[in-house]
């Protein structure tokens, strides 16, 4: 019986990883930086022997194949984006992890050890590599905003001569319209909590950045039209490489 179960184990877990699709990759000074679209907000980076989360969400399933992270950001305190079970059932043994103080502020106090709080407009280098937290939030500002300016963290990692943005939950707000030099961009897109697609493509288009991938785009009303805002985009700058992606592999 024990021998089934094991069986039993491997071939979901391989079942599991034949899902995943193949990485994309990015050049850099230090070699290649290898992206895995997971699940919604969540997404693993391999660069320079380095395994990194963001958001890690519904652990262990999504992570089948996945190196054990060296380095997790999390940007917001909502269940897709700081899970603790998904943080309780991953081998965090040598992970440094970054986060919002509100964020923190809801952790084990095993998790708090293994944390650095970086606010909005704050930097810090981790394994070589910068992270700077940028502001996200909506708009208009309001006191009962489903996200508030200054709670939530997204982030520019720095990372063998590139720039990768993640924007967490955020409407078109304009730290995302100033951003500079962008290589890789990450962008929200799912009503009611952050963008529609019309306002992602603007906000897009005005910082520009060489790639940009549609993500956390499951809204109340299903999927937002990610093929709809590449259009959008490519109808203005044809230069921005928008790379539509499944995030919704991991069931």
């Amino acid at each position: 019986m024990k021998t089934t179960f094991t069986f039993l184990l491997l071939l979901a877990a391989s079942l599991g990883f034949a899902q995943l699709p193949k990485p994309d990759e990015i050049p850099t000074s230090k070699g290649p930086l290898k992206i895995q679209p997971l699940n919604h907000a969540t997404l693993a980076l391999t660069w320079n022997g380095k395994t990194i989360y963001a958001d890690p969400y519904q652990a262990p399933k999504t992570f089948v194949g996945i190196d054990k992270p060296d380095l997790i950001v999390i940007t917001d305190i909502h269940g897709d984006h700081f899970d603790p079970a998904s943080l309780d059932a991953l081998d965090l043994a040598n992970t440094i992890i970054v986060a919002p103080q509100a964020v923190a502020d809801k952790m084990s106090d095993a998790l708090k050890a293994k944390t650095t709080v970086l606010a909005n407009g704050a930097t810090t280098e981790k394994l070589g590599i910068s992270i700077t937290a940028i502001p996200m939030y909506n708009l208009p500002e309001t006191a009962d905003s489903r996200h508030t300016k200054g709670r939530g963290n997204g982030y520019v990692l720095k990372l063998g001569g590139k720039s990768v943005y993640l924007s967490g939950d955020t409407s078109g707000i304009p730290e995302m319209k100033a951003l500079k030099n962008i290589d890789v961009a990450f962008v929200c897109m799912n009503l009611p909590y952050t963008m529609d697609i019309n306002e992602a493509a603007t906000t897009v288009l005005a910082f520009k950045p060489k790639v940009v991938y549609p993500y956390h785009y499951r809204g109340q009303g299903g999927f937002s039209d990610t093929e709809a805002f590449k259009k959008l985009v490519n109808e203005k700058d044809g230069k921005i490489e928008v790379r539509v992606r499944d995030w919704y592999t991991v069931k």
